[in-house]
C-alpha cells in the first residue's frame, strides 16, 4: 500500500466539478484508492463519499492506493491534485 500527503493546488480546491473528474481518474484503476482529510477517509471512486471531503486550495489530503496498479494510480491522482 502506498500513502502520500498532498497539498491541493486546484484554484477552486475540490469543488463538485473537480471531484467528478477526480472520481473518473480513480475509477480507471483496479487499486483501492482513498483520500483522507480532517479525519474523514473516503473512497476516491465514490462520488457521494468524495462530496463530503471538502478541501480548499492549499488544503492537505492523504492519498492511499493499494493494489496491482497502485503506483500508476498514486501518480495520476497526485498529478491531478497538483494541477492549478
Amino acid at each position: 500500500m502506498l500513502e502520500k500527503k498532498i497539498t491541493v493546488q486546484k484554484k477552486d480546491g475540490l469543488d463538485a466539478g473537480m471531484i467528478a473528474v477526480l472520481v473518473q481518474h480513480a475509477c480507471k484503476f483496479e487499486s483501492k484508492i482513498y483520500l483522507e482529510s480532517d479525519d474523514k477517509k473516503v473512497n476516491a471512486k465514490s462520488i457521494m463519499g468524495m462530496m463530503n471531503i471538502g478541501v480548499c486550495k492549499g488544503g492537505e489530503v492523504t492519498v492511499y492506493a493499494e493494489g496491482s496498479d497502485e503506483e500508476a494510480a498514486m501518480k495520476e491522482i497526485e498529478d491531478y491534485l497538483l494541477q492549478e
